[in-house]
C-alpha cells in the first residue's frame, strides 16, 4: 500500500517537461470547470461571498500545507531565501486574498455578462506581461490562437450593453492582480520554490488577510451560523480549490505562463458540459460555436507547446 507521503513526493517529482505542464494545465481546467459549476450551488448555501471565500480557502490551505509537509516542503521552506519569502507573501496578498474580495464584491454590483467577459481575458494579460517580465515569446500562430479564444469567449458571453461602473472596475482590478500573480509565481517556481510550498503560502498568507477582513467588517460571527449543508459545500469546494492550486502551480512550474493560462480557458467548456448533463440538453447554437472555437484554440496552443524545447521553456 502506497503511503500518503509517498504519493505527495511522487506528485512533486513528476517530470519537469512542457508536455507534463500542459497535461497538468488540462487537469486544472477540468477541476476549474467542475468547481465553477458547483460554486453556483454553493453560494446559495453560504450567501456571504467573503465568508464563503474565506472558509473555502481555509480548507484548501490546510490541505496544501499537508501536501507540502508530506512532500518534504518543510525542508525546502527552511532553505528559502528572504527574497523568496517576500515573493510568497506577495502571492498571498495579490493572489490569495485581495483579488477574491474585489472580484466577489464587484460581482454583486456589475452585470453578469460584463463580469464574466472581463475575467475571461486573464490569459491575454498574462501573455502580455510574460513577454517583458518572463522573456516568453509569441509567434503568429499562437497570437492567432489567442484571437480564436477571445472570439470564442465573446460568442459565449457577448460583451454587449456593458456599462462601465464601480463593479466592472473592481473585477478588472482583480483580473489584473491575478495576472501579476501568475508572473511572480512563475519566477518563484522557476527559482526553486516547490509548487506545494508556493500554493500553501498563496492561500495561507491570503487567509490572514481574509480573516482580517471578516473581523474588520464584523462578519466573523456568520461562521458560527453556518449549517451542516453549508459546511458540506465549503469542504467540497475547498477540496476542489486544493486540487486546482496544486495542479495549477505544478503546471506553471513546467510550462510557459502564456500556454498554461490559455489551456485553462477550456474550463468554460467543462462547465458547459456539466450544465448540459444536468439539464439533459446541449447549449444553443451560438454558445456552442463559441465552445468549439475554444477547443480549437486550445488544441492549437497545446500542439505548439510540443515544439517548445523542454529545458528552454523553464525561465530563469
Amino acid at each position: 500500500m502506497v503511503s500518503r507521503s509517498s504519493l505527495a513526493a511522487r506528485f512533486e517529482a513528476l517530470p519537469q517537461t512542457v508536455s507534463w505542464g500542459v497535461g497538468l494545465a488540462f487537469a486544472t481546467a477540468v477541476i476549474s470547470g467542475l468547481a465553477i459549476y458547483l460554486n453556483s450551488f454553493a453560494v446559495k448555501q453560504v450567501p456571504d461571498p467573503a465568508v464563503f471565500t474565506t472558509l473555502k480557502n481555509a480548507v484548501a490551505a490546510g490541505l496544501l500545507v499537508g501536501l507540502a509537509a508530506r512532500a518534504g516542503g518543510g525542508t525546502a521552506a527552511r532553505a528559502l531565501r528572504p527574497r523568496q519569502w517576500g515573493g510568497l507573501l506577495i502571492l498571498g496578498v495579490i493572489g490569495g486574498s485581495i483579488p477574491f474580495l474585489l472580484f466577489f464584491t464587484g460581482l454583486a454590483q456589475a452585470s453578469a455578462p460584463s463580469a464574466a467577459f472581463i475575467h475571461k481575458t486573464l490569459f491575454i494579460w498574462v501573455a502580455l506581461l510574460a513577454i517583458p517580465f518572463l522573456g516568453e515569446r509569441l509567434g503568429w500562430p499562437q497570437i492567432a490562437a489567442f484571437a480564436v479564444l477571445l472570439v470564442g469567449q465573446a460568442i459565449i458571453v457577448p460583451p454587449t450593453g456593458i456599462v462601465w461602473g464601480t463593479g466592472e472596475t473592481m473585477i478588472a482590478a482583480a483580473t489584473l492582480l491575478w495576472s501579476i500573480e501568475v508572473v511572480i509565481a512563475k519566477r518563484l517556481l522557476s527559482g526553486g520554490v516547490p509548487p506545494s510550498v508556493a500554493g500553501a503560502a498563496r492561500l495561507g498568507f491570503g487567509l490572514i488577510v481574509l480573516f482580517g477582513f471578516l473581523a474588520a467588517t464584523g462578519k466573523l460571527g456568520a461562521i458560527g451560523t453556518l449549517g451542516l449543508t453549508g459546511w458540506a459545500w465549503v469542504l467540497l469546494t475547498g477540496g476542489l480549490l486544493f486540487g486546482y492550486v496544486a495542479t495549477w502551480y505544478a503546471a506553471l512550474q513546467r510550462a510557459p505562463a502564456n500556454i498554461v493560462t490559455s489551456v485553462l480557458v477550456v474550463g468554460a467548456v467543462i462547465t458547459a458540459a456539466f450544465a448540459a448533463i444536468s439539464k439533459g440538453a446541449l447549449p444553443d447554437g451560438g454558445p456552442l460555436g463559441g465552445y468549439l472555437l475554444i477547443v480549437v484554440g486550445v488544441a492549437v496552443i497545446a500542439w505548439m507547446a510540443r515544439r517548445v524545447r523542454e529545458v528552454a521553456a523553464q525561465t530563469a
